[in-house]
């Protein structure tokens, strides 16, 4: 069996913390964001690290040199959406790594819990091919995870 590499446990202040900090978030971002299908997202011209010093001279120069500006530029908001860039930026930075490291850990948790329930699976197995009292039982419930593999594998589909 594999090394056990995590031993989580949130406490219920822990848990209760999160949610509400997640409550937070939601309720402060939610009146701001906006959600964009991927054809409208693809569409968009994209502000990438490279850009940004681009933008921010734009930005300065439009202000010292207004003769420039065309009629349909509002230079005011133009500033006011770079900065929102640059807050929501720094968010998403923070949370991306938040969110991976969630993620790596809810996967390392799952694996382990996982490889651990298999293991007293075969276990159980081998106590039902020993007719040990009770193993029987167990076994056919827990097969249930297994059915639709073996059912794939008489029909000679793979199952992944």
């Amino acid at each position: 069996m594999n090394e056990n590499r995590i031993s989580l446990t949130l406490s219920e202040a822990d848990r209760t913390a999160l949610t509400q900090a997640m409550q937070t978030l939601l309720e402060t971002l939610q009146p701001h964001l906006i959600a964009l299908d991927v054809a409208n997202k693809r569409a968009l011209a994209k502000m990438k690290d490279k850009s940004v010093p681009f933008v921010e001279k734009a930005i300065q120069y439009a202000k010292s040199n207004p003769e420039f500006v065309p009629p349909f530029l509002n230079v005011v908001e133009m500033e006011v959406d770079y900065k929102a860039f640059g807050d929501l930026n720094n968010l998403l930075r923070a949370l991306s790594q938040i969110v991976a490291n969630l993620d790596d850990t809810a996967v390392l948790c799952g694996s382990e819990a996982y490889v651990a329930a298999l293991a007293y699976y075969n276990s159980v197995g081998q106590a039902a091919k020993l007719n040990v009292p009770n193993a029987k039982a167990i076994y056919e419930d827990l097969s249930v995870r297994f059915e639709a593999q073996k059912t794939t594998k008489k029909t000679g589909e793979d199952n992944k």
